[in-house]
């Protein structure tokens, strides 16, 4: 589990045969889950200036591949007991959407992010998104996409500094949202108590 608070922006040294060598300040263990832009990965190999980690087809097929080059985003797996101030996050990536428009607002930068049709179930007002592995609120929801409003801390601490128009993005969608969609799907004419119940179990 992570949680979406960015530990480091590592330096992509390789990608090749489907093993993405990275050069970071912190070190893992070999073996260690580390989420690259929200992926999550093992760690296959240490050295004197940072790791390894290895991608499957699964993980392939569903990420941004091409972004894993110059710098990418890492965070370590959450140990029990820490802290979480972003949202719990799996490291799964569920969609990828494209940065459509990006708009300097009053105290922050406004991203807007088109998604696949399939994905906006999962879109709430205020709800959470993972965007590249950053935990971030959802601030408006349109029919094909959303609205995040990036507050100068983490614009500057992140690589959405460097984002272009057209930029593809990994989404992972709330979890919650997830599980409670499984628990509603094929039931129809729930009353509010089940849903409450449904609710109460996550």
């Amino acid at each position: 589990m992570f949680n979406g608070l960015i530990r480091e922006i590592a330096k992509v040294r390789s990608y090749h045969a489907n093993v993405l060598s990275l050069k970071t300040k912190y070190r893992p263990n070999l073996g260690d889950s580390l989420a690259v832009n929200g992926a999550c990965l093992s760690v296959i190999n240490i050295d004197k200036e940072g790791c390894e980690v290895e991608l499957c087809n699964e993980t392939r097929k569903s990420i941004v591949v091409e972004n894993l080059k110059d710098e990418v985003h890492i965070e370590p797996a959450l140990r029990y007991g820490d802290r979480i101030d972003g949202h719990l996050m799996q490291g799964h990536i569920d969609f990828i959407g494209t940065l459509e428009k990006i708009q300097k607002d009053e105290n922050g930068i406004n991203f807007f992010i088109s998604l696949p049709k399939e994905a906006m179930m999962f879109m709430a007002q205020k709800g959470s998104v993972g965007i590249d592995g950053v935990s971030l609120t959802i601030n408006e929801v349109f029919h094909t996409g959303i609205r995040l409003t990036i507050i100068p801390i983490t614009f500057r601490e992140t690589l959405f500094k460097k984002y272009k128009i057209g930029r593809k993005i990994n989404i992972e969608s709330d979890l919650l949202a997830r599980y409670i969609h499984v628990q509603l799907k094929g039931k129809e004419g729930l009353s509010w108590e089940e849903v409450e119940r449904i609710s109460y179990l996550y």
